[in-house]
Order: structure tokens, then C-alpha cells, then sequence
């Protein structure tokens, strides 16, 4: 299978999953906020994520953790753009956006980003003219309470919206949206339960790196030691069929993929 992300024919299924890594440019994320906020250190981080095997890398100037405080699109940009348009310059690795500003998200692309990653959880016609007209690679969450019937009902609902709008199928991923406006239960079942609601012939993608959920599920309650916690969760995801796997630690969460990718070709 391909998606489609402007000139990048990213493959995914058949057993390979894809590793999307984090770099948040922001003071406050819940895990990592302040470590990469000046650019030089945002754009050495992504470079180190590639190293480690990151098939993406995804681009957050904005943190979406509980309680945050929104950002205007001039000041997302002021934070992305030191970072997009030399890391362009240093990689063909894809090059993902996390925005839900239409505005910003056409910004980056015309400084050369692959994928626009939408946390907003609605199909804004702006944000779909900016992905028709660019030809970027959307990843389209479900943002709010749910579980699998609700959120395979917005995925169908949303693929059918993007036809409207004259976007290609192949340039659409779906992701459940992992600690977004959901109980501890409706994650947890999202996690282990993925077949319930993909949708044939689009990617999905798992975001649950670090997050309360696996915080409840483990006892750790620092995010930032939560990584054996993820590996489980990514275990689970990765034999229900994940494809994409959006996570901040590359370099020990790849372990745990690769080795969930090669024993799910042994279950019978």
C-alpha cells in the first residue's frame, strides 16, 4: 500500500510499520517541552531521530496536553519555520506538520513539509483546500469521546467528506486519537481493538507516546520514564494491525516494534 505525501511514496503494511518521530519546538509539551525549543537543538534532535530509524519525522510547535494554552498561527509559525526549512535542507526523510491551523499548515508546505498531522478532529474546508492544492499527505484524528463504533463512524464519515473536496483517498491517514477528549476505557479498548475500525485501504496511526493512558496502565507516573509502558502498548497495536506508530523514544521503541513485526508473522 501507498501513501501518498506530494513526491514521497510512503509504503506501509505487509508487516512493516512506520515509526513517526517527535520533535516538539515547544516550552510545554508533557514530556519533552523546552528540550528542543531552540531551533538549532529541534533540528539536531530530528536529524538523531532519523539516524535511529525514524521512517517520519513530525514537527509539534503547539502542545495540545491538558490545559495548554493555545497559540496564535503567527507564533506556531515563528517556532516552525527556524526548524522546517534547514531540516528540509538536511533530509528526504518525510517531513510531517502538527497543526490545526490552516494558514501555518500551507506555510509548511511551501517550505517543503510532506504531511499535515490534524489534531482538530473536523474536516475545516480551508485545512482540505490547503491539502488539495499542496498535495500533502493528511492525517485526519478523531478528537473527543469515543470509541471503536464512534470513531470508525467519523473515520467513514471524514473519508467520504475528502472526496468531496476532491482529495485522493491515498493521501488520507486516520489516527483514534489516543488522550483526546477520552476515558482511560475508550483508549485503552482503541489500542487493542484496531481492526474494529480501519477503514480498508487507508493507514493508521497509533499517537499514545507517553500519555496518561499508559501512565494508568503501568503506574508511571512520569511521562518521561513511561517508554516499557509504550513498548507494550506499540506490542498490541503493531499485532492488530497498526501502520504508523507516532512515539518520542526512536531508538528503544523501534526495538520493541521490530520484534512485535517478526512474531506476528508466527501467530496463527
Amino acid at each position: 500500500m501507498i501513501w501518498n505525501c506530494r513526491d514521497k511514496k510512503i509504503e506501509y503494511g505487509a508487516g512493516k510499520v512506520l515509526i513517526m518521530g517527535i520533535v516538539n519546538v515547544t516550552p510545554d509539551s508533557f514530556s519533552d517541552g523546552g528540550n528542543y525549543f531552540l531551533p538549532r537543538d529541534a533540528v539536531a534532535h530530528a536529524m538523531e531521530l532519523v539516524t535511529e530509524g525514524a521512517d517520519i519525522i513530525d514537527l509539534g510547535a503547539q502542545s495540545t496536553r491538558p490545559g495548554y494554552r493555545e497559540i496564535s498561527p503567527d507564533e506556531e509559525w515563528s517556532r516552525l519555520e527556524p526548524v522546517i526549512t534547514p531540516l528540509r535542507k538536511k533530509t528526504e526523510v518525510p517531513i510531517s506538520v502538527d497543526t490545526y491551523f490552516p494558514s501555518v499548515a500551507k506555510k509548511c508546505a511551501l517550505a517543503g513539509a510532506d504531511i499535515i498531522n490534524d489534531v482538530s478532529g473536523v474536516i475545516n474546508p480551508d485545512m482540505a483546500q490547503v491539502a488539495a492544492d499542496s498535495g500533502c499527505g493528511w492525517v485526519i484524528m478523531h478528537n473527543g469521546d469515543g470509541g471503536c463504533r464512534q470513531v470508525k463512524e467519523f473515520f467513514e464519515k471524514s473519508a467520504e467528506e475528502c472526496r468531496n473536496f476532491g482529495i485522493d483517498s491515498s493521501r488520507i491517514c486516520f489516527d483514534m486519537g489516543i488522550g483526546f477528549g477520552k476515558t482511560v476505557e475508550q483508549n485503552i479498548e482503541l489500542i487493542a481493538n484496531i481492526p474494529q475500525y480501519r477503514l480498508e485501504g487507508y493507514p493508521v496511526l497509533l499517537g499514545c507516546s507517553k500519555k496518561r493512558v499508559i501512565g494508568a496502565l503501568s503506574g508511571q507516573q512520569q511521562a518521561s520514564q513511561r517508554v516499557y509502558g509504550n513498548i507494550a502498548a506499540d506490542t498490541v497495536a503493531v499485532l492488530g494491525g497498526v501502520d504508523i506508530i507516532r512515539l518520542h523514544d526512536v531508538k528503544n521503541e523501534r526495538q520493541g516494534i521490530l520484534t512485535a513485526q517478526e512474531l506476528a508473522k508466527w501467530i496463527k
